[in-house]
């Protein structure tokens, strides 16, 4: 079993990141950190809209869901870092589409073939 918080965290982004891509998401950021706050995963949905992708991971034996992790004071964080990201980044904006916030939940079932084995929640415009 992965050992540490940060290895959990690295593990469920990485599956994040496979899941979107199979749904089409172009990927192009992760983990990107500023004195403000951090963001797992920056992509570009299939419909052109910019998603920001908070990621929440925990092993399948505990007695809460990865999302209840996400608490207001961090969504808050989060809007603030998204925001001031679209703003830097205004190229990766279309016009119509716009941004949006989305929280991927994963609980791990097993170490073998975790892709398979672990549970995938996709909560868009959070």
């Amino acid at each position: 079993m992965t050992n540490t918080k940060s290895q959990t965290g690295q593990l469920g982004e990485d599956i994040a990141c496979g899941y979107l891509v199979d749904k089409k998401y172009k990927i192009i950021e992760r983990n990107y950190r500023q004195k403000w706050g951090e963001l797992d995963i920056v992509a570009k949905a299939p419909d052109k809209t910019l998603v920001f992708v908070e990621v929440k991971t925990l092993w399948k034996n505990r007695n809460v869901q990865p999302e209840d992790n996400l608490t207001k004071s961090k969504l808050e964080k989060l809007k603030r870092t998204a925001s001031l990201y679209a703003g830097h980044y205004q190229n990766l904006i279309d016009d119509k589409r716009g941004w949006r916030i989305d929280l991927i939940a994963i609980t791990l079932n097993h170490l073998t073939n975790l892709q398979k084995n672990c549970n995938i929640k996709h909560y868009e415009n959070i």
